[in-house]
């Protein structure tokens, strides 16, 4: 009798093995197939899950971008908003909020503050070095530009605001930057900030530049303090100069206008008195030609009159002398030889 042929599993007979498999996991498969309650349950729970897949929030703050495939089909804003499960996705930016990058130094999450040296020594365009620590504040004003049209936006931002701030610094004297200059070389950097960023699409509008700190390095900062003293000195000396100046200029320009107005004033005096004079005389001169016997004996009279009334002597006609006892003042003489 010819004997079976033997499979490649070993067995006789030709049975497979892999049916054997298939039975056993339908036969398993009988036993834990659901029912229909079940069936309802598990739809509930598939749209359940799809809900919670599709629904998403938007803060008062965020702007929605939903993408699909990766291109972005709309804007959404804020409140509650439905996506397509597993199709698209959203990114929300805080469009609304001011975002704040620090250069120059850093802020740890305790408040303390750290110095970056090689982002805050800059060189100004007098040859000097000052430490610079500044801060850029800004809003995102498109979404889509801010999220994909530059890589890594913030590093960005970083870097083209310190290019900018060591821009303005090298066109700006230290003491501008040390003094009334800070508010212009804000300006200055936002502007130039703001035009690079619009450049690059970033979608950012530049809030505010406010410079923290401006201060010579530590190595050299004794130095600029007694200068800056110095500096001090020399203008209170020349506002004292300038103060004594104005105190003394006006008085001496009244002084000078009132020995101006006294001479004027003289001569006018002198001037009026030979006038006066003058006439008098040539008054006098046309009476005496009229009868030059009563105007000699006039002018005489006037004469003896004004050299007589300075003389302490009295004088008496000869013939009323005789009747006058004689009286000699010894006293007044003695005290006149005195």
């Amino acid at each position: 009798m010819a004997s079976e042929p033997k499979d490649p599993w070993g067995q006789q007979g030709g049975q497979d093995p892999l049916d054997d498999i298939l039975r056993k996991v339908q036969e398993q498969w009988k036993q834990v197939k659901p029912t229909r309650g079940m069936n309802w349950l598990v739809i509930l729970i598939a749209i359940i899950f799809m809900i919670m897949q599709g629904v998403f929030i938007v803060e008062p703050d965020e702007q929605g971008l939903v993408k699909r495939f990766g291109v972005i089909t709309r804007t959404v804003e804020p409140g509650p908003n439905f996506k397509i499960p597993f199709l698209e996705t959203v990114a929300t930016p805080k469009v609304e909020k001011l975002h704040r990058v620090e250069l120059g130094f850093r802020t740890d999450p305790r408040g303390r503050t750290r110095i970056v040296p090689q982002e805050s020594l800059m060189l100004t365009g007098d040859m000097n070095i000052l430490s610079v620590e500044f801060i850029v504040q800004y809003k995102i004003n498109n979404a889509s530009d801010y999220l994909y049209n530059v890589a890594k936006i913030e590093p960005t931002i970083h870097k083209a605001a310190e290019a900018a701030m060591r821009e303005i610094i090298g066109k700006s004297k230290i003491d501008e930057a040390l003094t009334v200059g800070k508010a212009a070389i804000q300006q200055s950097t936002q502007d130039l900030l703001q035009g690079i960023l619009d450049q690059y699409g970033g979608g950012v509008q530049i809030a505010q530049i406010q410079l923290q700190d401006v201060n010579p390095p530590e190595q050299v900062a004794g130095a600029f303090k007694d200068v800056a003293s110095a500096k001090e000195d020399r203008e209170k000396l020349i506002n004292q100069a300038h103060g004594y100046r104005n105190d003394i200029l006006p008085k001496a320009k009244g002084q000078a206008a009132q020995d101006i107005n006294q001479a004027e004033g003289y001569a006018q005096a002198r001037i009026s008195r030979a006038e006066g004079e003058a006439n008098h005389f040539l008054q006098t001169l046309k009476e005496y030609k009229q009868s030059p016997s009563v105007i000699s004996k006039r002018i005489y009279i006037e004469t003896m009159e004004e050299v007589l009334s300075k003389v302490d002597k009295v004088i008496l006609d000869s013939s009323a002398a005789g009747n006058v006892l004689p009286y000699l003042p010894l006293d007044r003489l003695s005290k006149k030889g005195s």
